[in-house]
């Protein structure tokens, strides 16, 4: 006998407020949903990324640029690149990268291979300065220190700790505009704890954020007060 069911319907895709295409019509349409709060999660996702696809090429070369530019004038970064040259190190236009990153991160160390910076998940130069500052700081540590950076989470949450202390991005102008924190009284403590700890829970070792938090803690009486290669907090 002939079955008699029939198969559910599949689910009618939901709309997500986003439509593929280059076309200026598009684009400006997806720019005002966006605006106007008619696009899901789901839908900034893939218009970020087709941004990106778009404007790969370009954000590399502002990126180089800006980088080119920050190792020659920058005070901290010729500070930093000097400090690093001291130890046997070097970081230089050959060894800091501008790539296309499709994870939420600005960029990031490697002992082997140097920095990467996100060309796309920098919003400007001087948050590029301070993204460069960082990444420059585990540098400086991996040499002076010499960091275990496979596994020994305590390692990672000491030179994190004083990579977000060191490298401005947690100085106040920076959170108000950022972040849109107000608080002036241990703003920039809570704001370096808080970088850590994410930055901690996101290494493969880490079982949580629970754990992360906790390895801060531990380290920081040790690592937040240490400043060098700077006398004090620079910025």
């Amino acid at each position: 006998m002939p079955d008699d069911k029939t198969s559910p319907a599949p689910e009618e895709q939901k709309f997500t407020g986003f439509v593929p295409g280059n076309d200026s019509k598009t684009r400006w349409g997806n720019y005002f949903r966006y605006l106007s709060g008619q696009m899901t999660q789901e839908g900034k996702r893939q218009m970020k990324i087709a941004r990106d696809d778009r404007e790969e090429e370009a954000d590399c070369a502002r990126c180089e640029k800006q980088r080119d530019y920050l190792l020659m004038y920058s005070p901290i970064i010729r500070f930093m690149r000097q400090n690093i040259n001291k130890l046997g190190g070097d970081v230089n236009s050959e060894n800091i990268r501008c790539r296309r990153c499709t994870k939420m991160q600005k960029a990031g160390f490697d002992q082997n291979y140097g920095i990467m910076l996100c060309a796309n998940m920098v919003r400007d130069q001087g948050h590029l300065e301070d993204v460069l500052a960082h990444e420059m700081v585990h540098a400086y540590d991996h040499l002076r220190f010499k960091v275990q950076w496979n596994g020994n989470l305590r390692h990672a949450a000491c030179t994190e700790i004083r990579a977000s202390t060191l490298s401005g991005e947690c100085r106040w102008l920076r959170e108000f505009w950022g972040k849109g924190q107000w608080k002036f009284n241990q703003g920039f403590q809570e704001c370096v704890r808080r970088r850590a700890t994410l930055s901690v829970a996101a290494r493969p070792a880490c079982k949580d954020d629970v754990q992360a938090s906790k390895i801060v803690n531990e380290v920081w009486d040790s690592c937040f007060p240490d400043t060098r290669p700077f006398d004090e907090v620079y910025r």
